[in-house]
């Protein structure tokens, strides 16, 4: 049985090696197109019109309170722009986000601050249910959604609502960098970086923008009427996503804005951060299942480890091994540290090989299993990401 196994591993090695070879050629072509991209996103920045400023809403829903909290929402009390709303929501009259919007109120007597108090539920997502409490409030037709672990500069508004001078355009969307606290988000906020970001200028120069990202959905009240508003995303995980897809389905264009907004990891220990991303990772797959499996051909960095340990360490796979690697550091770079301007890449930058490994398990994972933990509630995940509530709710969730 030995002299078996081992004639069969000697016929099968030269196919495993050239298939390593190729998936390491692939990553190599996705790391150059990624630098390409990077730097056409840099170019393509649109001036600022300071004569376009139509009114907006700004849409908060809240649950609960994290050490960032007050920051991030005060950010958007503060902006460089002559009129708009802000509307935070919250489902139960004794959240404790109530007292951090009261203290908004009296800080910032000038903005038109509005809390809405509602337990109305729409569906599984109860974040969509908020937003739908909230939106019955919006004094204006142009709605910017981001959720409350975003930190934004003065010129966030002006910066955001200028693609919508395209009457054609009507979702605006941000990419955005991470502040972490602990290796488990570190690693998180790199891979977030320097891996799913480009991923993203990747698919805006390809075939445009056909998502968005809870960073910023910029939507006008016409688009989201057109999709037959926040109920039909109600039962999503990703409503972020479809909050995009769904308006280019109708015809609408998506735009990535050229701000970077920033969003707060917090502290997560291991598990947590790698259970929060196998929920993604599921999500993902389910929503776009052909996208997801795609992405073993941007896995370079185990490719080309695998490739040389199964080489046995030849002078072409160390020559892989080191194109490869180079490669991926310099997209990373680019990416990460010019476009991004990511402060925990720029730190950590040699943790970008662990990083890719950790996310290639993650990406395994996300191949099995189709439930969900989300805040205490157990989810099944069912066709294009949509949700079926497993158990009963268990705690209060957004």
């Amino acid at each position: 049985m030995s002299v078996v196994s081992c004639q069969l591993s000697v016929v099968l090695l030269p196919d495993f090696l050239f298939l390593m070879l190729i998936f390491c050629l692939s990553a190599v072509l996705f790391y150059t197109y990624g630098v390409y991209t990077a730097i056409a996103f840099l170019r393509d920045s649109s001036p600022i019109n300071p004569e376009f400023h139509p009114p907006v809403t700004i849409l908060k829903p809240l649950c609960g309170v994290d050490k960032g909290t007050y920051t991030n929402l005060a950010s958007f009390c503060q902006q460089n722009y002559p009129q708009y709303q802000i509307i935070f929501s919250v489902r139960s009259s004794t959240d404790p986000s109530i007292e951090v919007v009261e203290k908004l109120i009296q800080q910032f007597p000038e903005i038109d601050i509005s809390l809405v108090v509602k337990d109305h539920i729409l569906g599984a997502n109860l974040k969509i249910s908020n937003l739908a409490n909230a939106v019955t409030a919006a004094k204006h037709d142009i709605l910017v959604i981001a959720d409350s672990d975003i930190l934004v500069g003065s010129d966030y508004l002006q910066t955001v609502i200028q693609p919508l001078k395209d009457e054609k355009v009507g979702v605006v969307t941000c990419l955005y960098r991470s502040t972490a606290q602990g290796i488990a988000t570190i690693l998180e906020a790199i891979c977030t970086a320097t891996d799913f970001q480009p991923g993203i200028l990747v698919s805006n120069q390809l075939e445009g923008i056909k998502f968005a990202l809870g960073s910023t959905i910029v939507i006008r009240k016409t688009t989201l009427k057109k999709i037959g508003g926040f109920a039909a995303v109600a039962d999503y995980l990703a409503d972020d996503y479809q909050l995009g897809y769904l308006p280019t389905q109708a015809g609408d264009k998506v735009v990535l804005s050229n701000y970077i907004v920033e969003h707060g990891l917090g502290h997560s220990n291991l598990l947590d951060s790698i259970n929060r991303q196998i929920r993604w990772a599921r999500c993902i797959r389910v929503s776009r299942p052909g996208g997801y499996a795609g992405l073993i051909f941007t896995f370079g960095t185990v490719s080309s480890l695998l490739l040389l340990i199964t080489s046995g360490g030849s002078i072409l796979s160390l020559l892989v091994v080191s194109i490869t690697l180079l490669m991926r550091l310099i997209m990373a770079w680019v990416i990460g540290v010019k476009v991004l301007n990511d402060a925990v890449t720029k730190k950590y930058f040699w943790l970008i090989p662990v990083a890719d490994i950790v996310r290639f398990i993650i990406w395994c994972c996300g191949f099995f299993g189709n439930t969900i933990e989300w805040r205490g509630t157990k989810f099944k995940l069912v066709k294009n990401g949509k949700l079926g509530m497993i158990e009963k709710e268990k705690s209060e969730v957004q």
